[in-house]
This record gives structure tokens, C-alpha cells and sequence, in this order.
């Protein structure tokens, strides 16, 4: 759905699909742009992918506003090493979750953590309990080769 409206003295898009909410339940989403409103939906998931993102960096194990920085360029450099973290736990936690134990399905649907979550979660086991013998090595997800 795409309309041309007039909204306080601005010519605005409404852009609208349906999705699935939380529950699973498809519900209309509608997006105001002064954009083209082909191009809003595609640009609002990409922003949704970066906030997920965000979220997994501030509360999924990261912790990163605890630190309090103030100087930009540490925050930068601390801010580039959580994304090589966040990216590694998710490709751990994505090849655990298919190839060696599903993440269990609640009764809503969603799973009940997420790929970052159990990532991070076989990484820190590998990382403080020496005598636990991993099925795979999440060490090879750092390599570009």
C-alpha cells in the first residue's frame, strides 16, 4: 500500500504491509516517509537489523553502556571489538542452533534465546571451564580463510 498525503503542510508517503507481531499474529505496519515509499519498508527493515543489533550490544551479554566512556576514540575501538564479538557469537550460535542442538521453541513461536545469546553462551563455556570438550571449534568463525 502506498498513498500520497498531506499532513501539516508536508506532502508525505504512507507505506504500509503486514507482518507477524511477537505472538505471531499478523498486524499492518504503516511507515510515513517523505521518500519514495517503494524504498521505505526495505530502509526501516535495514534500520530494524541495526537496532536488533544494538539491543544485542547494550543487554545480550555485551554490557557496553556499563563502561561510561567519554573519550570517542575508546568508544570507537571498543565499539568495533563488540561487533567482531557480536558477529562471532552469532555465526557460533547459528551453527549450534542447526547443526548440533536446535534452540527450544516456546510456546508463542519465537525461540528462547537468541542466535547471539547461544553464541555467547558456548564461547564463555569454552573460554572458563578448561575440561569442557566443545563438538566444534568456534575459534574457526574468526578466520576469513
Amino acid at each position: 500500500f502506498h498513498k500520497l498525503f498531506l499532513h501539516k503542510g508536508e506532502y508525505v508517503y504512507l507505506a504500509g504491509s503486514r507482518i507477524k507481531n511477537s505472538d505471531g499474529v499478523p498486524e499492518l505496519q504503516i511507515l510515513i516517509c517523505f521518500n519514495r515509499p517503494e524504498d521505505a519498508i526495505l530502509t526501516y527493515k535495514k534500520r530494524w537489523e541495526i537496532e536488533t543489533a544494538f539491543r544485542a550490544m547494550k543487554s545480550s551479554g555485551f554490557n557496553i553502556e556499563d563502561t561510561h566512556m567519554r573519550d570517542m576514540e575508546r568508544i570507537a575501538r571498543l565499539v568495533a571489538m563488540v561487533c567482531v564479538a557480536l558477529v562471532w557469537a552469532y555465526l557460533v550460535g547459528e551453527h549450534k542452533d542447526i547443526n548440533i542442538k536446535a534452540i527450544r521453541i516456546l510456546k508463542h513461536g519465537r525461540k528462547a534465546k537468541s542466535l547471539v545469546k547461544y553464541g555467547l553462551e558456548e564461547i564463555s563455556t569454552i573460554l572458563m571451564r578448561p575440561t569442557y570438550t566443545p563438538k566444534f571449534d568456534v575459534f574457526k568463525f574468526l578466520s576469513c580463510t
